[in-house]
C-alpha cells in the first residue's frame, strides 16, 4: 500500500513542501479510463449484441445510455454518500461493482437482464467518476492540481476511444461476450491495484463539516456551465458517423474510423487546458476560447458541402469539448469553500455532466430530424455562449481568496 498520506484537505493552496504522488494519481486516472472503456464497451459490438439478443435500435440505445442515466439522477446524493464512506473506499467499491456488472453482462440472454446489469454498472461508474477527482484534489499539491484535474478530464475520450478501437478488433476475434469479459477483467485488476496503492486511514479524519446548501452555490453555477457545454458538444461526436454516412456518402467503416480519431482529439483539448492553467492563465480568459465552437458548428452543419470542412468543424468542437470540460473540472477546487467539499462538489458536477450527456443526443436528433442539420448551429451557439458566461462568473469567483 502507498504510504503517502493525504494533504490537509482544508488548505486551498496545498503545502509547498509536499510533492504530488504522481504514481498514485496516474493509477487513479487509469482506473477512470478503464471505467470509461466499460461505459463504451457495447458501442463497437452493438450490431452483434442486437442481432444475438434480438434488440431493437431503441433498446440498444438504452443499453448504452443507462449508465449515464444513473449519474443524471443521483450525482449529488452519491457525493454525500462518498463523503460519508471515504473516496478511496468508494473508488475501489465502484470499480468492483463495474467489474461484477460487466461479468454478469457476459451471461445476458435478453434485454431485461442487460438493462438491469447496466443500471448496476451505472452506480459503480458514478462512484468512480466522483471519487477519482475528489482524490486527485486531495493528493495533488498547489500548482499541480490544475494540470492533474485537466488530465483527469480526458478519461472519457481516452476510454471510449480505446474501447472503440480495441472492441472492434477483439469483438470480431472473440465475439462480443469475450470482449465484455476482457473489459470486466481489466476493471477488476484496476480495483486490486488501487486497493493496494491508495492511502487509507486519514481521509475520514481530515474531513470537515458537511457543506451547507449555500456553500454549493458556485459549484452549481460551474456545473450548469459544464452541463450546457456537454449538451451542445458531445452529441456532435455521437452523431458524426450518421452525418458522414448520410450527408457525405462515407462508408460505415470510414465514418467509424474518423469518429474514433475525432473523439480522441477531446483529450488534446483537456491537456492543453491543463498546461495553460499550470502557467496560471485565468480561467475566465481561457473560457472565451469555447466560443470557437460557434464557427466550428457552422463549418460542420451550415458551411461548405465538404467532408474536409465537416471533419475540421467536428474536430474543433471535440477539442473544445475537452478544453471546456477540463476548465470546469479544474475550476471546481477554486470555487469550493473548502477542499474537503470536493466529494460533494464533484457529485454536483458529475450529475450535471451526465444530464448533458443524456439529453444532448436526443435533442440533436429531434432538431436535425425536424428542421435539418443546419438548425443545430443556433442551438450550439446559444448553449455555448451561456456556458462560457457561466465559466466567466466562476472564473471571477475562483480569483478571490478561499476560506481555509
Amino acid at each position: 500500500m502507498d504510504s503517502q498520506s493525504m494533504p490537509d484537505t482544508s488548505d486551498p493552496a496545498g503545502g509547498s513542501a509536499q510533492r504530488s504522488p504522481w504514481g498514485t494519481i496516474a493509477a487513479i486516472y487509469l482506473g477512470g479510463v478503464v471505467t470509461a472503456m466499460s461505459f463504451g464497451k457495447f458501442s463497437p459490438v452493438g450490431p452483434e449484441v442486437a442481432a444475438e439478443l434480438r434488440l431493437s435500435l431503441s433498446e440498444l440505445g438504452w443499453v448504452i445510455s443507462t449508465v449515464v442515466g444513473v449519474g443524471a439522477a443521483a450525482g449529488l446524493p452519491a457525493g454525500y454518500l462518498i463523503r460519508r464512506f471515504g473516496a478511496a473506499r468508494s473508488l475501489v467499491a465502484g470499480l468492483v461493482l463495474v467489474a461484477a456488472a460487466s461479468a454478469a453482462s457476459v451471461a445476458a440472454g435478453n434485454f431485461a437482464w442487460l438493462l438491469t446489469v447496466r443500471g448496476i454498472e451505472g452506480i459503480g461508474y458514478l462512484l468512480v467518476t466522483i471519487s477519482c477527482p475528489a482524490l486527485i484534489v486531495r493528493l495533488a499539491v498547489g500548482r499541480d492540481r490544475g494540470i492533474a484535474l485537466s488530465i483527469w478530464a480526458t478519461f472519457v475520450p481516452m476510454g471510449i476511444g480505446a474501447s472503440t478501437l480495441a472492441g472492434g478488433v477483439l469483438g470480431s476475434a472473440w465475439g462480443w461476450r469475450g470482449w465484455i469479459a476482457l473489459v470486466a477483467g481489466l476493471t477488476l485488476v484496476m480495483a486490486l491495484v488501487l486497493r493496494a496503492r491508495l492511502p487509507r486511514g486519514s481521509e475520514r479524519q481530515a474531513a470537515g463539516p458537511v457543506p451547507r446548501a449555500g456553500a454549493l452555490l458556485w459549484p452549481v453555477v460551474l456545473s450548469a456551465a459544464f452541463c450546457l457545454a456537454v449538451l451542445v458538444t458531445l452529441p456532435v461526436v455521437v452523431l458524426l458517423p450518421t452525418l458522414l454516412i448520410e450527408q457525405h456518402g462515407q462508408s460505415a467503416s470510414a465514418a467509424g474510423a474518423a469518429t474514433s480519431v475525432i473523439s480522441l482529439l477531446g483529450a488534446l483539448g483537456g491537456l492543453a487546458a491543463g498546461v495553460l492553467l499550470r502557467r496560471r492563465a485565468p480561467i475566465g480568459a481561457l473560457a472565451l476560447a469555447g466560443l470557437l465552437t460557434v464557427p466550428a458548428a457552422w463549418l460542420l452543419y451550415g458551411g461548405p458541402d465538404s467532408t474536409a470542412a465537416a471533419l475540421t468543424g467536428a474536430g474543433t468542437i471535440s477539442i473544445m469539448n475537452g478544453f471546456v470540460g477540463a476548465l470546469a473540472i479544474s475550476a471546481l477546487p477554486l470555487v469550493l469553500e473548502r477542499l474537503d467539499h470536493a466529494d460533494v462538489g464533484n457529485g454536483v458536477l458529475a450529475q450535471a455532466g451526465s444530464l448533458g450527456s443524456l439529453l444532448g443526443p436526443p435533442l440533436f436528433g429531434l432538431v436535425a430530424g425536424g428542421l435539418g442539420y443546419g438548425a443545430l448551429v443556433p442551438v450550439i451557439a446559444a448553449g455555448i455562449v451561456v456556458s462560457v458566461a457561466g465559466l466567466l462568473l466562476a472564473g471571477g469567483r475562483a480569483a478571490r481568496p478561499q476560506t481555509p
